[in-house]
């Protein structure tokens, strides 16, 4: 039946308020014949209230099915509202009709005989939900709200519970509400919602179920807005209410249970659930790429690839099938194939400006930079993208090794998460040159330009100072850089790092144990603080337990970090070479050097192998270390990270 899948659309959203005028209107038809001194009333209070009075609150946001909302008026126009009210009490019997809410005053603004909502009822609800008394408003509304004919009421009732409520409190008065009125299908929609977003599952599935008796296609969309569970358990019961249901002939049942069963690993039972969605919409983009993502687990890399190909043919217009099969191409490594397939979307999609950039960076990685640098130069019209261009044209220029053309791009890099990144290239750069001046003046500018950067400005200066042999130079930057960011902990740390483990045993110790304060689960620190206890008693049973426990995380854990476990690895061969344990050393470094050598670790394995007397391993040894690093004179990989 069309009514479902128009259902919630065709009233405006909870949180948009219409204007006292349309409050009237719901109860005003009802009451015109049998009081017309209160019509009257109504009527002359609404002409004489200012246009300011019927400003939406957008003090909060409500994501829910669509239903109409009534008003709430600006709690700035205090006074016009007082006067109002007093007007109304004024002209109205007592009545007792509410009770005495959290402590207030009865109302006694309309006669207990009526069965409609009241007009004063309602507007009293208004002033005060108009004055922040929402509790007031709420308890009113709720009220009036099972009277007859008080649909309009009622999803106000509700808006305001949302907003102010527990969504179990929301859920319970809707329930309510739906019990007096089980004719009335909206409500059946709006209790399954809020039964999905308060994870009461069953009653999720009971109501689920008499809306598919009802109408087995109906559109379930707005219901599942915003309710996906956030934990597996929430998403095994979430999966278990909806098994028992029907979902052959709707679509939007069907995609949830496939995409719970795909999360569960069912993929065999997932893909018989989306089939059934797609036979309802073939060419829904979503449903097509959460086959994909299905398949994915099932078939081969070809079959999935010529799915969505297939699919993106008979979509022509539809970027995101583009860019799915593009991104899958480039998860299986195959760029080049990505890089054609994205050339082909440029020119279908010419002004879409993140299609052109993901074009040039797979021109990057492809290392086509003619076509980079032709796709970034489009890209640097846009003053969006101006940033993110130049960066990249910079990388282009570097890995081309244009060194003065890159320094250009990246010196005219504004954008804040990218200029710290640029700076640095070009801090390279000079250095490269021996320009120890001009790598100082850059971050000089870019402190100034760039106060929020000025702590690692500080620590970088630093490293070029100590690369100088200006040690003392460094540390006293650093000290004065401490005072201006007394709580900065790269700073701390770095100035940690310049002082000496021994002469300075006592002032690093206390550096070091304040960090780890700060931040216990630092592994640097850790780290840090291993070397220096390892470095003045050889036989720390701390130190050694600190650095052992780092080269123990798994490469699958999160805290793994490469460079860190070959840090501490290079601290424990350090410390057996220290006492003169050369085979450990050996066990410790020859696998790490053999796959990503490094100077240290390389230093570390030549004088092991020396105090063993093996001289040809010196030999080769140190042939391998002569070619790999010559102290970045001739590597310029040594000296610039490329990215």
């Amino acid at each position: 039946m069309m009514f479902f899948g128009s259902l919630f659309h065709a009233h405006p959203p909870l949180n948009e308020q219409p204007s006292l005028r349309a409050l009237l209107q719901v109860v005003m038809e009802r009451l015109c014949q049998r009081y017309k001194l209160a019509l009257s009333l109504a009527v002359c209070l609404c002409l004489t209230t200012p246009v300011h009075a019927s400003q939406p609150d957008t003090s909060s946001q409500v994501t829910f099915p669509q239903a109409p909302a009534i008003i709430n008026n600006n709690p700035n126009n205090t006074s016009t509202s007082t006067t109002v009210n007093t007007t109304v009490r004024r002209v109205s019997q007592p009545a007792d009709n509410i009770a005495n809410i959290d402590g207030l005053a009865p109302t006694g603004l309309w006669k207990p005989e009526l069965n409609e909502p009241s007009l004063y009822a309602l507007l009293d609800a208004e002033f005060a939900a108009d004055r922040d008394n929402r509790q007031r408003a709420i308890a009113i509304y709720k009220q009036q709200s099972f009277k007859e004919d008080a649909t309009a009421v009622f999803e106000r009732a509700l808006t305001l519970s949302l907003r102010n409520e527990r969504v179990e409190d929301s859920l319970a008065f809707a329930k309510s509400w739906q019990d007096q009125n089980p004719d009335h299908v909206p409500a059946w929609f709006y209790v399954a919602h809020l039964a999905l977003r308060a994870h009461d599952y069953i009653l999720a599935g009971e109501t689920l179920n008499r809306i598919l008796r009802y109408d087995p296609r109906a559109d379930l969309s707005e219901i599942l807005i915003g309710i996906y569970p956030n934990n597996d358990e929430d998403k095994r019961e979430l999966l278990a209410a909806l098994q028992p249901l029907d979902s052959e002939q709707n679509a939007s049942l069907s995609v949830l249970k496939a995409g719970l069963l795909y999360q569960f690993n069912e993929p065999e039972v997932a893909i018989v659930h989306i089939n059934r969605a797609l036979e309802r919409q073939p060419d829904y983009v979503p449903f097509i790429t959460l086959k994909a993502d299905i398949l994915r687990k099932i078939v081969t890399a070809e079959t999935v690839i010529n799915y969505v190909s297939q699919a993106r043919l008979r979509n022509p217009d539809s970027k995101s099938l583009y860019l799915y099969e593009i991104r899958y191409l480039l998860d299986l490594k195959q760029s080049e194939q990505a890089w054609i397939l994205l050339l082909e979307a440029h020119n279908r999609f010419s002004d879409d400006a993140e299609i052109t950039l993901l074009a040039a960076l797979v021109s990057l990685d492809i290392e086509e930079y003619a076509s980079a640098d032709d796709l970034l130069n489009i890209l640097a019209k846009s003053p969006t993208y101006l940033d993110q261009a130049y960066y990249y044209l910079g990388i282009s220029a570097e890995r081309q090794q244009l060194f003065e053309q890159a320094k250009y791009y990246l010196n005219d890099v504004m954008q804040e998460d990218l200029v710290l990144e640029a700076r640095r290239k070009v801090v390279a750069f000079e250095l490269l040159d021996n320009d120890v001046d001009a790598a100082i003046a850059t971050l000089e500018k870019l402190r100034k330009d760039f106060t929020v950067f000025a702590p690692d400005t500080f620590v970088m200066q630093a490293d070029i100072l100590w690369q100088q042999n200006q040690s003392a130079e460094a540390l006293l930057l650093l000290t004065r850089a401490a005072r201006k960011y007394p709580d900065n902990e790269m700073l701390l740390f770095a100035r940690a790092q310049l002082l000496d483990d021994k002469d300075d045993y006592v002032v690093k110790r206390t550096l070091l144990n304040h960090l780890q304060a700060l931040d216990p689960s630092n592994l640097s620190y850790q780290l840090s603080y291993a070397q220096l206890l390892l470095a003045n008693e050889r036989s720390s049973e701390q130190g050694l337990a600190l650095a052992t426990a780092i080269i123990q995380i798994r490469y699958d854990d999160p805290r793994y970090d490469n460079e860190l476990h070959l840090q501490a690895l290079n601290v424990l061969a350090g410390n057996a070479l220290a006492k003169e344990n050369y085979k450990q050393v050996i066990n410790y470094l020859q696998t790490p050097y053999d796959v990503l050598p490094t100077l240290r670790s390389g230093t570390l394995l030549l004088r092991a192998y020396q105090g063993l007397g093996n001289n040809d391993k010196v030999e080769a040894l140190l042939a391998d270390l002569q070619q790999r690093f010559s102290f970045g004179q001739h590597n310029i990989n040594d000296r610039i990270q490329l990215y």
